[in-house]
């Protein structure tokens, strides 16, 4: 279009100019091309269909900038309405369809509103479950050779150490005059007195005679046996007391037995030469004939002479052949008949490495009798924190083991108790390990010690003490099922030789059964497949997401791109009202009354358009060609 075709106007041949429609930005549809059918008055402007900005109509256009990187809609409705429009949550869409409704509009409102409300409800729901962390179990069944455990067997035969006869001898004495006291029983017709031998100095000790066996009578009630403990001062006194007599008796006994024991020198004892003999008389595992290092002896002040079997071979087979069999001697010989009252021989089994309790586990063999014992393993693998609390090792534990083994829950107990029990009493209980630098309690040297160590444990009893929540179960833990059968053993006719044999023929009491004095034992795995127990988290976060996205679908019918058009809605309404939050600022401000005078001033002076155009803008009129439409606008 040529300066010459305009009309009023005095631009320059050869210069290209725009018409008014051309600035302004209004299409011109080409000739014998008809319209496109005009849009519903309810569908929002397209972005491409807004007029564009006042600073962008003077340019031509190819130098017009293309579509922006962020584009903001310019009022909340637009935004909504775009978003229900082109959002794939279902629903929202009827929000724009039904608007000419409004019935319609509320209805569907409040039907996506009561959605999300339950969606959420569910989701709390749904976190309040995570966050307990519960667990479920899940048993498997293995088959692999397996190590075949540790054995440890007792005598239950507690005797009398050579340097404490004596006091043991006045302790005897004591207890027959308690028991006849109340019972009116006389042990000089069925106790054997101990050896008299002089046996050389034995440490100084005086027996506490004011701690007697004593009968509590209480209207109405079933009378009750036990002692009285008091403190230092004997202001502070309770009595220890029991339904039982045999049980009390058996306890009164021992506290006095304790306080001697802790007055002797700590000394490795020998259990195979404790009693002039062997209690192992033949052994024998998986085939071959068992070696003295298989071995560990040790002595229990209640239990007597123990033996633990180490025999590191992994089970190939079950079945007795591939076990382990015993044949032990259960006499008692030097009997302390209050401390011990049962005869035969205490057993547990338990894994290697391994303090074994008895006094919590163990199980007793009869005389007279071929035990058999069938294992079976089983493995509990717990989850750590946050699903529970488990130990891996002494690393997670504030206690310090006091044996010198892995760590077992008992053994953590036991050693917090002799922790508190240092700490508390000043001394140690002398059935339990020692720590660094402390004593064994006896009221030789201690005389409240008995009165501190019953309350203690009576703590200990009723969970009043840190210790279980300071001691948590293993992680990983073994243990063994275990089913037993019995048969008399040896039969009345192969007694003779059997004992012969074995060489106790000659030592037996006439008044004694061939069979009182030895038992057999056989332990063998009953079979090689063991379960293991696994705690499994009821949700993990996979399965967290996976539930939270199955109520999402239910209700809204979306997956997660959906819950991302949710967040640009969002993103796009916070955007929105800080860019509509600034205008009202920006326009309180120039309300302002002083805001004109502090604009005032000296005005920029106008940037000068290229040569170009600066002749063409110095004209008026129309040029040629343009409506007079497009010349008022």
């Amino acid at each position: 279009m040529e300066a010459s075709a305009h009309r009023g106007s005095c631009f320059k041949a050869g210069t290209v100019v725009q018409t008014t429609s051309e600035v302004l930005g209004i299409w011109k549809y080409p000739q014998g091309q008809p319209p496109l059918p005009p849009l519903p008055e309810d569908t929002p402007p397209r972005p491409e269909d807004r007029p564009l900005p006042a600073e962008d109509r003077l340019l031509p256009p190819e130098d017009r900038p293309g579509e922006r990187l962020v584009e903001l809609h310019t009022s909340f409705r637009e935004l909504f309405t775009f978003f229900c429009t082109n959002a794939t949550i279902h629903g929202t869409i009827r929000l724009v369809c039904s608007r000419q409704n409004r019935l319609k509009t509320a209805s569907w409102g409040l039907l996506l509103m009561g959605a999300l409300g339950a969606l959420y409800w569910q989701f709390g729901l749904l976190f309040e479950q995570y966050w307990r962390y519960p667990v479920i179990m899940t048993v498997s069944v293995h088959s692999e050779r397996k190590l075949f455990p540790s054995v440890t067997l007792c005598d239950m035969n507690p005797h009398r150490p050579s340097p404490a006869r004596r006091h043991l001898q006045a302790l005897d004495e004591f207890a027959q005059e308690n028991i006849y006291s109340l019972y009116k029983f006389n042990f000089s017709e069925s106790w054997e007195g101990p050896f008299a031998e002089d046996l050389g100095p034995e440490p100084s000790f005086q027996l506490d005679r004011g701690i007697r066996l004593q009968r509590l009578n209480h209207p109405g009630r079933q009378s009750k046996v036990g002692f009285r403990l008091c403190n230092s001062t004997g202001g502070d006194c309770f009595y220890r007391v029991y339904s039982s007599g045999v049980t009390a008796a058996r306890e009164w006994y021992r506290f006095h037995y304790m306080n001697i024991l802790a007055l002797l020198p700590p000394t490795r004892e020998d259990s195979h030469r404790s009693h002039g003999g062997h209690f192992v008389f033949s052994c024998r595992y998986n085939g071959r004939d068992c070696q003295a290092q298989h071995f560990q002896t040790f002595h229990h002040p209640t239990y007597g002479s123990c033996y633990t079997f180490n025999g590191a071979w992994a089970a190939q087979h079950p079945g007795i052949t591939h076990g382990i069999s015993l044949v032990l001697r259960t006499e008692q010989q030097d009997h302390l008949p209050l401390l011990s009252t049962e005869n035969g021989i205490k057993v547990m089994i338990h894994r290697r490495n391994q303090t074994p309790f008895l006094e919590h586990r163990g199980f007793s063999i009869r005389p007279g009798t071929e035990t058999t014992i069938g294992i079976r393993e089983d493995e509990v693998h717990r989850l750590g924190s946050p699903y529970g609390h488990c130990s891996d090792g002494m690393e997670a534990v504030d206690v310090p083991l006091l044996y010198n083994a892995t760590y077992t829950m008992q053994a953590c107990l036991v050693s917090c108790f002799q922790q508190l029990m240092v700490e508390t009493c000043s001394c140690g209980y002398y059935l339990y390990p020692l720590p660094v630098g402390a004593e064994y309690c006896s009221y030789t040297r201690h005389p409240a010690w008995g009165h501190c160590f019953y309350r203690l444990y009576r703590d200990l009893e009723t969970h009043r003490l840190p210790c279980a929540s300071r001691c948590p179960r293993p992680c990983r833990e073994s243990s063994y099922k275990l089913s037993a059968g019995t048969s008399r053993w040896p039969s009345s006719k192969s007694a003779d030789w059997i004992l012969a044999v074995l060489g106790k023929r000659g030592h037996q009491k006439p008044s004694q059964s061939p069979r009182s004095n030895i038992a057999k034992m056989n332990i063998f795995y009953q079979e090689l497949n063991y379960r293991t127990v696994d705690e499994t988290p009821v949700y993990s976060v996979p399965q967290l997401l996976s539930a939270m996205g199955s109520l999402w679908s239910l209700w809204f019918g979306s997956s997660v791109l959906s819950v991302l058009e949710l967040l640009e809605l969002l993103l796009d309404a916070t955007a929105l009202a800080l860019l509509l939050g600034c205008r009202r600022l920006r326009r309180a401000w120039r309300s302002q009354p002083g805001a004109a005078t502090r604009a005032s001033g000296p005005r920029p002076e106008a940037t000068p358009l290229p040569s170009d155009y600066g002749p063409d803008l110095k004209c008026s009129g129309t040029p040629a060609g343009a409506s007079a439409e497009e010349s008022r606008l």
